[in-house]
């Protein structure tokens, strides 16, 4: 029997990340000592409190049924109070909040529910691959905006063409980016509130990595006057609390946004298991120095990884942000060769920066989540090779 994909799947290149364990895969199959510093998961555990919390939400008989809807309103309360402390914005939890299988769940599905074919999203790149792969998936068209160094990968909003707004419905943003690793600044966030006002699309902020900060915490885009009017925020526990195995986020923001996202998972899934949902509150209401002792070891992660790359010839700047360090590659070597090069000669995963969008090539991307002494290694391996 042959079966074969649809037409959709068709228009997909094949899913970077996957791509990326499958050689990490082959080359450990080849006894190779594997230094991955490629796909963004974090190597620390889930902190004890919430997994004590997860555990004994198990035993709760209630917890064993379909979950359903929006989730349980402890947890819609827990990320209202969290968003109150951390950003100083007003959400109400019976409406402005939607519980995911993971921010990925919600940002992934987004398309389905608010394009018809041929609909225009605007995506700036480098960026998710998992944008533009749902955009297509949903019949839509994505209008690339390129991230450009010398703008501090900062999308250029007056360079994009008129008509082009006034078609889109969606315009996503990431920041703190992945794999950029930048943020930006509230007068950015403002040009893209006034825009979307004058225009008609809807803003779709991803802020996973807003708490995997190091001097400066980042704006959530629902901090600026009228955001909420015109957008839509999606947040995970994920990276800040190490709890990416768990699956639970959530989105925010514009109630309208939140109902049609919501009526369309209603479709595709069953909610978001009671007993993860009782872990993140644990996460969200509890103790937040879990997440400053996170930012404390990425920050030496970084501070050990970052000067002794540069040391070794490499043009790359200190991230403010997330655990990823965004890397020229050497003079005249292309993103892939270098990936290649990297995994073959020096037995470490990297992510080539083309994967992530044309503007990519040129770059590769370093994931910061191996221990410091790994770190050394890497550096060591690094600074053998003659490129």
């Amino acid at each position: 029997m042959t079966t074969n994909a649809s037409n959709r799947l068709g228009l997909l290149p094949p899913y970077l990340f996957a791509a990326i364990d499958a050689a990490k895969k082959a080359a450990l199959d080849k006894g190779a000592d594997i230094i991955s510093l490629g796909v963004g998961d974090p190597d620390l555990p889930t902190p004890p409190h919430i997994i004590s919390a997860g555990q004994a939400a198990l035993a709760k008989p209630s917890n064993h049924q379909y979950p359903f809807g929006a989730g349980l309103l402890s947890f819609r309360q827990a990320v209202s109070n969290w968003y109150k402390s951390r950003f100083q914005v007003e959400l109400d939890p019976a409406c402005e909040i939607y519980s995911l299988i993971g921010s990925k769940d919600g940002l992934t599905h987004l398309p389905l529910a608010f394009l018809n074919p041929g609909d225009t999203a605007i995506v700036p790149e480098p960026a998710y691959p998992a944008y533009n792969a749902s955009i297509l998936l949903a019949g839509g068209k994505t209008h690339f905006v390129p991230l450009r160094e010398e703008n501090g990968f900062l999308p250029d909003l007056a360079a994009i063409p008129s008509a082009v707004l006034a078609g889109a419905k969606l315009f996503y943003v990431n920041f703190p980016s992945n794999p950029l690793s930048v943020t930006a600044p509230r007068s950015f966030y403002e040009k893209l509130v006034a825009l979307a006002r004058e225009h008609g699309f809807l803003v779709v902020h991803d802020a996973a990595y807003s708490e995997m900060y190091y001097e400066e915490p980042p704006l959530s885009f629902l901090q600026i006057p009228g955001a909420k009017e015109v957008g839509i925020e999606f947040h995970s526990c994920s990276k800040t609390y190490n709890m990416t195995g768990w699956r639970v986020g959530w989105v925010c923001g514009n109630a309208d946004a939140v109902r049609v996202l919501g009526r369309l998972k209603d479709n595709y899934d069953s909610g978001v298991f009671q007993a993860v949902q009782e872990a993140a509150v644990a996460a969200l209401a509890g103790s937040q120095s879990c997440v400053a002792d996170m930012r404390r070891l990425y920050k030496e992660r970084r501070d050990l990884f970052v000067p002794r790359l540069r040391a070794l010839g490499w043009n790359v700047t200190n991230p403010p942000a997330t655990f990823y360090v965004w890397a020229h590659t050497p003079a005249g070597v292309s993103s892939a060769k270098t990936a290649e090069r990297l995994l073959n000669e020096a037995h470490i995963v990297c992510t080539p920066g083309n994967g992530f969008g044309p503007t990519g090539e040129g770059y590769v991307r370093f994931a910061l989540t191996v221990p410091p002494a790994r770190l050394e290694q890497a550096l060591q391996r690094i600074g053998k090779m003659a490129w």
